[in-house]
């Protein structure tokens, strides 16, 4: 057991967090108060966009599904008529500057989500730290009249005009403590100041948007992108591979369509090699399409990806399409 999963046992499950654990809250707040300082006191101030900047974040560490909800935000504004654009971190990639995607992106240069969100809604992505730049590159060159930020919650530079939280409907906010003692960036009470608050699977509470994951097909690695029904796998043991924040909702997923699987988890951003999808046998491999992005060029040929939509209700993203609709230029 790696270290990440023994502060998700102390997190999460039953164990109480450690006293050395505890014992170094001051000092992240302390850090995060520092962090925070030359905003609050006006030295520094976010930089504004001329377009209406939408932000999908967590308190969180680890994966609530920011990514099947920023993909499927992208598509409900095109269908209300916008042009959106994908700025990113790009977390885990190697780029050292601002840098704008294209189909030949490399997922260890510009990191994993960003080229998902672009594999799968063809929308203009831009990466990197400075997200106000990555921002401003990607109006330069595509006719964009709003942008959605994947993660950036904490991200105190770049103004924003929708803040939106999603929230892990199963595992919530665990044992409710700050890092490193529990697994909150921000207290509780941030969820007061957010414009919307997702609740992805479990039971939605009050105030929350109730989203959920589904996957009902597994596309093939190879260049012909074979598809077959998730359902064709049920009753068969397969390997299971997933490097996200949260491999168990995946796993659970596919168990819920009946598949016998061998859990293989790795870290958030895992950078595979081949030897990483090979387990002696000749079982079908299933993994999530944030993985599949970067083991394509070396997958074999009973590799599949499960993508996943995310569902939410209508009346939320028109509510998204109301606040950004009075935008002006500042």
């Amino acid at each position: 057991m790696n270290l990440v999963q023994r502060l998700a046992e102390i997190w999460y499950g039953a164990r109480p967090s450690p006293f050395w654990l505890r014992a170094l809250v001051p000092l992240y707040r302390m850090l995060r108060a520092l962090h925070r300082a030359p905003y609050r006191s006006g030295w520094k101030k976010p930089q504004r966009l001329p377009v209406p900047v939408i932000v999908i974040g967590n308190i969180t560490v680890g994966g609530t599904g920011k990514t099947p909800l920023v993909t499927a935000l992208v598509e409900a504004l095109r269908d209300r008529g916008h042009r959106p654009g994908v700025i990113s971190r790009g977390y885990g990639g190697t780029a050292g500057s601002v840098e704008l995607l294209d189909a030949d992106s490399d997922a260890a240069r510009v990191g994993d989500e960003p080229v998902l969100i672009h594999a799968a809604t063809g929308a203009p992505v831009a990466v990197g730290r400075d997200r106000a730049a990555a921002g401003r590159l990607l109006l330069a060159s595509h006719d964009c009249d709003a942008l959605v930020a994947d993660d950036g919650l904490q991200h105190l530079a770049l103004f924003r005009d929708v803040d939106i939280c999603v929230i892990d409907g199963e595992r919530r906010f665990g044992n409710g403590l700050l890092l490193p003692a529990g697994p909150l960036r921000e207290p509780l009470s941030r969820l007061d100041s957010v414009d919307f608050r997702v609740c992805n699977g479990g039971e939605t509470r009050a105030g929350e948007v109730p989203m959920r994951l589904a996957g009902e097909v597994a596309v093939s690695l190879c260049d012909t992108g074979e598809q077959k029904p998730l359902r064709d796998f049920a009753g068969r043991r397969v390997h299971a591979v997933a490097g996200i924040g949260n491999p168990a909702r995946f796993f659970a997923m596919l168990r819920g369509a009946g598949i016998d699987i061998v859990e293989h988890a790795f870290a958030d951003h895992h950078a595979y090699t081949a030897g990483d999808l090979r387990f002696g046998d000749d079982a079908p491999v299933l993994m999530t399409t944030k993985d599949a992005v970067k083991c394509r060029a070396f997958a074999h040929a009973d590799c599949w990806q499960v993508p996943v939509q995310a569902i939410l209700p209508q009346a939320f993203f028109d509510a998204i399409r109301a606040r950004i609709a009075g935008f002006r230029k500042t």
